[in-house]
C-alpha cells in the first residue's frame, strides 16, 4: 500500500528540485557542526544535494578542534576583534586541527555501506590550493601574525572541478605567494568563495537555528533588516555570521541561508519546503511580480497542468505557450518557485483585452496571490490603453464577481472572439471596466 503522505511530500518538493538542479551552493560548516552528534546525518544530506544535480562547495571550519590541540600543547588562545592571534606555535595547531577535520569530513563523504543513505552515492571530493591569502597584519596595535584574510580565489579552477561532478572541499587555510600558511575565518572564506563563483546560495550552518528575536525564529530578512540586526547583536559568533551573510548578499549572492546543524534534516527542510527551517537573507525577500520569459515556460506548464486536467483551464501546448509567453505575468517566490500566472491577450477591439490562464500554485491558495496578480494585470492593461477586460470561466465565476466583474453574453464579446467561442465548453463570460 502506498503511503499518501510520502507521495504528496515528494511531489511538493519537485518544484524546488527542478529549481536547484545545476545551481552552485556554497555550504559553510563550522567546526562545532563537525563535532556535533548530528554531523553524520548532515554530511549525508549534503551528499544528497549533489545527487540531485546541485553543484556543492563545502567550506569547513575547525575552531573548537584548534582549541583542543592548543590546550593539549599548553598554548593559551588569544583573540582580538573576533579573530585568533595566530603565532608560530598556534599555526601548527591550526594545521593539525584543520587536517584532521578535513580527513573526518572526507571519510564521511566516502562511506557507501549497503542500507545506508550514502550507498551508491559515489561522491568524489576534490581539494586544492584554490585560496591565496595575505596577513591581516597589525590592527589597533595588535599584530595578528599568522592570521590571514583572502587575497584571491581561483574561481575558474573550482568551477572546473564542479563541472566534472566533484564536490569541492575547501579548508580555512590559505597560502601566500611565498608559501606561508595563514589561518582564515571559514565563514568569511565561504562568503568570498560564494561571491567569486556567483553562487546561487550561501548556506551558513551553525548550532543556531538561524536568527532569533524574542525566542522566535526570523524566517526572512532583507539586507536593510540584516544591517539593523548587526548593530544590536551582542554575541560575537552571531555578529560574524551576520557579517558573512551581509557581505555575500551585498556582493551579489542571491540568497543566504542561516541553518542549524543541530536539527536533523534542517538543511533539506530549508531547501525543499516552503517554510524552511532557518533564516533566509535576500536584498528584498518579498515575492516578485514580473513578466514571463521563455525560460519560464516549463514552470508555467507545471503550474497549470493540474487545472487543465480538471478542465478548469483550456489545455495549452508548449509550442503555444512559447509563442504567447510575452502575454504572461508571474508571481515568483523568493526561492524562485513559480506561485501564480495570468495572461493578458489583446483583441481586435482596440480598448478590450482578455484575461486568461489565471492559476495559483496549489500550496499557496488563500494567500492573495491571484488578487495581487490580477491588480498587476489591470495596471498593465491600463498602461496599454485598454478600457475593458473580459474573461471566460467554467468554475471560478465567484472569484471574478468578487472583483467587480459582471456577467455578459457571447454577443458582448469582440467579433473575432465570438467566432472562436466554444459552445461545447459553455464557459460563462464576465467583463469589467477598468
Amino acid at each position: 500500500m502506498i503511503e499518501n503522505g510520502y507521495v504528496e511530500f515528494f511531489r511538493q518538493t519537485s518544484p524546488y528540485i527542478h529549481a536547484h538542479r545545476g545551481k552552485t551552493f556554497v555550504i559553510a560548516l563550522g567546526g562545532d557542526a563537525v563535532l556535533h552528534g548530528n554531523f553524520h546525518s548532515t554530511v549525508h544530506d549534503i551528499a544528497l544535494l549533489q545527487s540531485l544535480g546541485i553543484r556543492v562547495v563545502l567550506v569547513h571550519g575547525a575552531r573548537p578542534q584548534t582549541e583542543q590541540r592548543m590546550a593539549l600543547s599548553g598554548i593559551k588562545s588569544e583573540f582580538s576583534q573576533g579573530l585568533r592571534i595566530t603565532d608560530g606555535d598556534a599555526i601548527q595547531c591550526v594545521k593539525e586541527a584543520v587536517g584532521a577535520t578535513r580527513l573526518q569530513i572526507e571519510s564521511e563523504l566516502s562511506m557507501g555501506l549497503p542500507n545506508s543513505p550514502m550507498h551508491g552515492a559515489g561522491v568524489r571530493v576534490i581539494g586544492g590550493n584554490f585560496i591565496t591569502a595575505k596577513p591581516v597584519g597589525v590592527r589597533d596595535g595588535i599584530d595578528f601574525q599568522r592570521t590571514g584574510e583572502v587575497r584571491r580565489i581561483d574561481g575558474a579552477a573550482i568551477d572546473s572541478q564542479l563541472q566534472q561532478g566533484s564536490l569541492v572541499l575547501i579548508s580555512p587555510i590559505g597560502f601566500s605567494p611565498t608559501g606561508e600558511a595563514f589561518n582564515l575565518s571559514y565563514q568569511d572564506l565561504a562568503s568570498q568563495v560564494a561571491v567569486a563563483l556567483k553562487a546561487e546560495k550561501l548556506i551558513l550552518m551553525t548550532e543556531a537555528r538561524g536568527v532569533l528575536r524574542d525566542n522566535s525564529l526570523v524566517r526572512a530578512l532583507s539586507l536593510p533588516e540584516l544591517e539593523s540586526l548587526r548593530d544590536v547583536s551582542v554575541h560575537s559568533a552571531e555578529q560574524q555570521m551576520l557579517a558573512s551573510a551581509h557581505q555575500a548578499c551585498d556582493r551579489g549572492v542571491d540568497r543566504v541561508h542561516l541553518v542549524s546543524c543541530a536539527e536533523d534534516g534542517s538543511l533539506l527542510s530549508e531547501l525543499f519546503t516552503r517554510d524552511g527551517s532557518g533564516t533566509l537573507v535576500m536584498k528584498d525577500h518579498s515575492e516578485v511580480i514580473r513578466s514571463a520569459t521563455i525560460d519560464d515556460v516549463g514552470g508555467i506548464i507545471e503550474l497549470i497542468a493540474p487545472l487543465e486536467e480538471q478542465q478548469v483551464l483550456v489545455k495549452r501546448s508548449r509550442e503555444l505557450l512559447e509563442a504567447e509567453i510575452s502575454r504572461f505575468m508571474l508571481v515568483v517566490h523568493p526561492e524562485g518557485v513559480l506561485l501564480g500566472c495570468a495572461a493578458l491577450y489583446p483583441t481586435a477591439a482596440d480598448e478590450v483585452g482578455e484575461l486568461a490562464c489565471v492559476a495559483t500554485h496549489g500550496e499557496f491558495h488563500g494567500q492573495g496571490i491571484a488578487s495581487r496578480l490580477f491588480d498587476a494585470i489591470v495596471e498593465n492593461a491600463q498602461q496599454k490603453g485598454l478600457k475593458q477586460l473580459f474573461v471566460l470561466t467554467t468554475q471560478t465565476a465567484h472569484w471574478f464577481l468578487e472583483r467587480g466583474f459582471v456577467e455578459a453574453q457571447v454577443t458582448d464579446l469582440p467579433a473575432q472572439k465570438q467566432s472562436l467561442y466554444n459552445y461545447q465548453r459553455n464557459s460563462r463570460i464576465f467583463s469589467k471596466d477598468i
